[in-house]
């Protein structure tokens, strides 16, 4: 872990007053964070990893408590909270789009992926800003359809959304979420809906340069599988799937504003 990336995540961290009534003294904070970082890029077991960080049973007590803290959602609110500062959220063009991987294990939010031969699976629908930088997730099985998902993917945002109202906010989303429903839901949060329509061809481009659209999320996906944990999820609660995606998303948002390198 890079000293930068530590810098961001230090002051988030709780604060562990020594026992007096002794026994083992806790492990290093730095090791801790480097341990989960390296079970999120490798997908390896908690207890498969390298002795260099401690022990894997006593690393993923630490992921736990975090866990329901909310330390991982304050992480994510904090980098894009930075991001909006150094750069600025483009929520003049957001994307939304869903994404389907394995879930071997099973556990709360899995279903059977009716693209992978009914396997069990795990769905996440991804709210991006203009530049591909995440602001909004929500996480389903796979047997549920993306339109389910958009409510509780709008009301996911960590940071506050300026009302539509004020700066016209574009949403574009591929032919899945072409239902009346669905424009209509962004339309009462303030959106302007690109959707296209079922049994139509796409409009050519106009432009040889605009604005970008909805590639920007579908990159944001392919960004997030390298993270090889959430390639595959080996998570049984949800919860715990949710906080490793708010992780990854937090390093993205800092690696966009630049602090990161």
């Amino acid at each position: 872990m890079s000293d930068s990336l530590w810098e961001r995540i230090e002051p988030a961290l709780p604060v562990y007053r020594p026992n007096c009534r002794g026994g083992r003294p806790r492990l290093p904070l730095r090791r801790v964070v480097t341990g989960i970082l390296y079970v999120l890029r490798t997908g390896c077991q908690w207890k498969a990893m390298p002795q260099e960080f401690g022990s894997g049973s006593a690393i993923h007590a630490y992921f736990q408590e975090w866990v329901r803290r909310g330390l991982f959602r304050k992480l994510w609110r904090t980098a894009l909270e930075e991001y909006d500062d150094l750069k600025g959220i483009d929520w003049e063009w957001q994307s939304l789009d869903g994404a389907m991987t394995k879930a071997p294990l099973g556990g709360k939010k899995t279903g059977k992926n009716p693209t992978d031969r009914g396997k069990l699976g795990v769905k996440r629908s991804v709210l991006t800003d203009g530049r591909g930088v995440p602001v909004g997730v929500a996480v389903a099985g796979a047997n549920v359809h993306d339109q389910k998902l958009v409510v509780e993917t709008f009301q996911s945002l960590p940071v506050r959304r300026p009302p539509g109202r004020r700066r016209r906010q574009h949403l574009c989303a591929d032919k899945g979420y072409d239902a009346q429903t669905i424009r209509q839901t962004a339309a009462r949060r303030g959106y302007v809906v690109h959707i296209p329509r079922k049994g139509t061809e796409p409009p050519r481009p106009v432009r040889r340069r605009g604005r970008a659209r909805r590639w920007v999320v579908e990159r944001l996906h392919s960004w997030t599988n390298r993270a090889r944990r959430l390639l595959t999820r080996w998570e049984k609660t949800a919860v715990n799937y949710l906080a490793l995606l708010h992780l990854q998303f937090a390093i993205t948002a800092w690696r966009t504003a630049g602090d990161l390198g």
